[in-house]
């Protein structure tokens, strides 16, 4: 998946992560895969953040966006019996405003208790999967703390209300893989054909390679609640987290 384009479609979802309204025109459509865009700021989904929802807009009609599909193209899904825009039709896209904003504040709190857990208790990143306003993110840690879900809740909230930058950038290949500790999951899950790699920075917590959707600072996060600690195996531990509004 491109940072700046994949396929024939320009990726403005990583270029402007405010951006919830747009005008594009549909350069393909697919009656298996879906609808493609000259320009989407429809986040496609991965790295645990599911795709956005929404709907195309074209000549007083309305398609409702349920979901993509990647591939040789980022693919738009129409709900099922909605309309679908011929090729070549100038449509307007619209987000679900309210379900990418609160991805976003999940994803950038998920990166927030990244940082503190491999800060605070040196441990890497197994897994993780996130809804909007909950999520979970699976660490090795053979050794558990007595009082570890407490201690992290309250150093993650610290964190939050330090209002820091999320600083992201584009750096090529070697330089980023360069940068220290830039891979905070157990496995490196960059694939190896990709030259340009995204770097989001929670700034004076954590810098990691990621490709999703974050809010400008930690304090848009709000309250992060560390619902349970469990054990899936002798080192993993599971991390379920929701946001307190």
């Amino acid at each position: 998946m491109g940072v700046t384009r994949h396929g024939h479609t320009v990726r403005l979802d990583l270029a402007d992560p405010t951006l919830r309204e747009w005008t594009c025109t549909v350069v393909h459509v697919d009656p298996e895969r879906g609808i493609v865009l000259d320009r989407s700021a429809f986040y496609p989904g991965g790295g645990g953040q599911p795709p956005d929802h929404g709907v195309l807009l074209w000549q007083g009609t309305q398609t409702r966006i349920v979901g993509t599909h990647k591939g040789d193209d980022l693919y738009l899904i129409p709900a099922e019996g909605d309309p679908v825009p011929p090729v070549g039709t100038a449509v307007t896209g619209a987000l679900e405003e309210t379900r990418r904003t609160m991805l976003m504040r999940t994803h950038s709190g998920l990166h927030v208790l990244c940082g503190v857990v491999f800060r605070d208790f040196g441990a890497l990143v197994t897994g993780n999967s996130m809804e909007p306003g909950e999520a979970r993110m699976d660490f090795n840690l053979p050794e558990v703390p007595a009082d570890f879900k407490s201690r992290l809740e309250e150093l993650v909230n610290v964190e939050v209300a330090a209002d820091r930058s999320v600083a992201v950038k584009v750096l090529p290949r070697d330089e980023a893989l360069a940068l220290p500790d830039i891979i905070r999951t157990q496995s490196n899950l960059i694939p190896a054909d990709e030259q340009e790699i995204r770097i989001v920075d929670i700034v004076g917590l954590d810098v990691q390679a990621d490709g999703g959707t974050h809010v400008a600072s930690t304090a848009q996060i709000g309250k992060v609640q560390v619902v349970k600690v469990e054990s899936k195996g002798k080192a993993n531990r599971r991390v379920r987290v929701r946001l307190v509004e």
